[in-house]
């Protein structure tokens, strides 16, 4: 693996997701792998999870992991190419990211979308100018329209899942395969599309499920990530009989970065719950209880958003370790 920006960088899957667990049970299994290297993680706008679970998971195999925030800590950056530099930007990606390139062995880089233009947004000129000029590989913490590794992180835990506890009917035991739920749920701010769409990607490519999205009109994700799961508008109708429901928000994709519909009925409960196959409900975190998701729910047996959020160091681990095997 050279860079790890998509689902496109994986050859297989369940090989990652198996590598992902293997160092879960043993987290110090390639604790030498990585020594001597340094991993930087840039970050252009604020992290919790990602900046902790990676920085984990690279010590783990023996790296150093420094981190930057750019926005608080460095200079503003340019990133168009043939850019008149007479604004507030102070220092070009293609003179700041070779630098990079000689101190670190990977660069790991969190970007966010501005919302306003989808073009420039669904570009994803940020993370490409840094793999184009940083000469070493780059890893996605978040781009403009993808959380890679909250996505690995999702199919790893539904794997677990499976594994552990799988449902009587589903799972391959069962000959019948899980059946999953992406819905729509309200906020107070427009999201970008990222975790849905990185998500509808990896489940669609991973092909072991029955896939529902569901959301109200005029919240259709781009059809690149989407092509493949059932959409409805009927939150009802799609979470009948699931097995696993992930909950998320995101702003229109059409009439870019708007909201459109808040309706408070789209917030997941127990009672929305009961015509579930006993579905595990999954977040990627922060999540606005009693807006996106109920107390009843987060704080019940269905949800396993500790379980996935914890998954982020293995899944990153995991990543981590198939780019330096490759640098062997």
């Amino acid at each position: 693996m050279k860079n790890f920006t998509s689902v496109h960088d994986v050859p297989q899957i369940d090989a990652l997701v198996k590598k992902a667990l293997a160092y879960k049970a043993d987290r110090f299994k390639d604790k030498t792998l990585g020594a001597g290297k340094r991993i930087g993680l840039l970050f252009l706008n604020p992290s919790m999870r990602t900046r902790l679970s990676t920085q984990i998971a690279a010590q783990n195999l023996g790296m150093e992991p420094i981190v930057f925030n750019v926005g608080q800590e460095g200079w503003a950056l340019e990133f168009e190419d043939e850019a008149i530099m007479s604004g507030s930007t102070v220092e070009h990606v293609k003179d700041a990211a070779p630098i990079m390139g000689n101190y670190f062995d990977i660069l790991a880089i969190r970007t966010f979308p501005s919302l306003k233009n989808r073009e420039d947004d669904y570009s994803e000129l940020y993370i490409k100018q840094f793999i184009k000029y940083a000469g070493i590989p780059v890893v996605s913490l978040e781009s403009a329209t993808l959380h890679p590794l909250q996505s690995l992180t999702d199919i790893i835990t539904i794997t677990e899942c499976l594994n552990n506890t799988t449902p009587p009917g589903r799972g391959e035991a069962g000959g019948k395969r899980p059946k999953i739920v992406l819905t729509w749920a309200p906020h107070v701010k427009p999201l970008p599309q990222c975790v849905a769409n990185s998500f509808s990607q990896w489940v669609n490519a991973w092909g072991k499920a029955d896939f529902v999205i569901t959301h109200p009109e005029d919240y259709e994700l781009d059809e690149q990530f989407t092509k493949g799961a059932t959409i409805t508008h009927n939150q009802d109708e799609a979470l009948k009989d699931a097995d696993f429901v992930y909950v998320k928000n995101w702003s229109t994709f059409k009439d870019y970065g708007k909201i459109y519909n808040n309706d408070p009925e789209w917030m997941l409960t127990n009672k929305k719950l009961a015509t579930t196959n006993n579905a595990k409900v999954m977040h990627c975190l922060p999540v606005r209880r009693n807006v996106e998701l109920s107390d009843e729910i987060l704080d019940g047996p269905n949800s396993i958003v500790t379980q996935e959020a914890s998954n982020r160091v293995w899944a990153a681990q995991a990543v981590l370790s198939e780019i330096l095997a490759s640098q062997k």
